[in-house]
């Protein structure tokens, strides 16, 4: 090979290298579209104006002095073309005066521009924000979205519609709940739990204070009370005078938690005669037990009258006699001779 061509050989390979500014404007070029595409898509329309203005300005500057570098360095090798160059960056500079001059018009849009430029945009937002405050059954805020549709854009039969339709879907989840409570009230006042009712009642109340069938529920449970009583005083009437003992004790018992104390005293006199037939019937119970020798049904009956009825004098006579009961529960069991008829039956001893 000749010598000679060895140095045009290297020239040619330092002229294929990328001048150093070439990655600088690179970088830059694409830090500038990152810029516009970030601004296109972001919710603020204040700020993606700004940040897309800033990307075309990034845009503009890289694509003006580009070129322009490119002519100063090669300008280093030619010095003859400075005036030329010359020429060519006042030529550049006025046209990015003149797209600087358009971008600060554009910067300078009053805010009502803005927001007219992304209208619909917005009125998506608000959209699906009320969608969102409805899920979460937040109707104040949803309302307020609402009264924003009207205020900032104009649409007033829009938002009337979201308001009617917010009213009656809450109107539904205020149905729903308060319908699910009184289910609890239900349940509770069949089962005579009236001081459950009642909080059940009150922490509804609570809740919504303004609700007419909320208001009268305290008023429709103690109703239901009342009712009830009626039907326990008409039962012990029944029973009395029917002279079922059992059935009247079991529903005194059940009226003590109803009566007020007039009505307790006004009931005295009854009650005490309905439990003097209870412990004569014990008494001849007991009695015709330990005749016949049912020795084990002679001590459950003696054992009622002493639960029963501890302070009586039968019930102090029939303790007297437990232990007797007790031992002829545990003898053997005798073998049955047959009387003579007429003769009367024999009385065990200590009975």
């Amino acid at each position: 090979m000749c010598p000679c061509q060895v140095p045009h050989t290297e020239a040619t390979v330092e002229q294929k290298k990328l001048p150093s500014f070439t990655w600088v404007y690179l970088i830059l070029i694409a830090l500038s579209l990152v810029l516009v595409v970030v601004g296109a898509f972001h919710e603020k329309p204040t700020t993606d104006w700004f940040i897309i203005a800033l990307g075309i300005i990034g845009i503009i500057i890289v694509g003006a002095t580009w070129p322009l570098t490119e002519v100063l360095a090669g300008d280093r090798e030619n010095p003859g073309a400075e005036q030329k160059s010359m020429n060519i960056i006042v030529e550049r500079l006025e046209q990015i005066s003149v797209l600087m001059n358009a971008i600060s018009d554009q910067q300078l849009l009053s805010d009502r521009a803005k927001a007219v430029a992304y209208r619909e945009k917005d009125r998506d937002a608000l959209r699906r924000a009320i969608q969102e405050e409805l899920s979460k059954q937040d109707w104040d805020a949803a309302l307020a979205l609402a009264d924003d549709i009207e205020s900032e854009f104009g649409y007033k039969s829009e938002a009337n519609r979201f308001r009617e339709e917010i009213r009656s879907r809450r109107q539904d989840a205020v149905r729903k709940q308060i319908q699910e409570v009184v289910a609890v009230i239900d349940r509770h006042t069949r089962s005579e739990q009236w001081n459950g009712a009642l909080r059940e009642a009150e922490r509804l109340m609570s809740m919504f204070p303004d609700n007419e069938q909320v208001k009268n529920l305290p008023v429709e449970i103690d109703a239901r009370r009342q009712a009830h009583k009626k039907q326990l005083l008409d039962s012990w009437n029944d029973a009395v005078a029917r002279h079922d003992v059992d059935g009247s004790i079991e529903i005194l018992k059940q009226l003590d938690t109803y009566l007020t104390p007039t009505e307790a005293e006004g009931m005295q006199e009854t009650a005490r005669q309905v439990f003097k037939e209870k412990l004569n019937l014990l008494s001849r119970q007991f009695s015709d037990a330990v005749r016949d020798h049912k020795w084990i049904d002679a001590m459950r009956v003696g054992e009622s009258i002493s639960r029963e009825f501890p302070n009586t004098r039968i019930a102090q006579e029939v303790r007297e006699k437990m232990d007797t009961l007790r031992q002829r529960a545990n003898e053997p069991a005798m073998p049955v001779i047959p009387l003579p008829p007429g003769s009367p039956p024999p009385v065990p001893a200590g009975a």
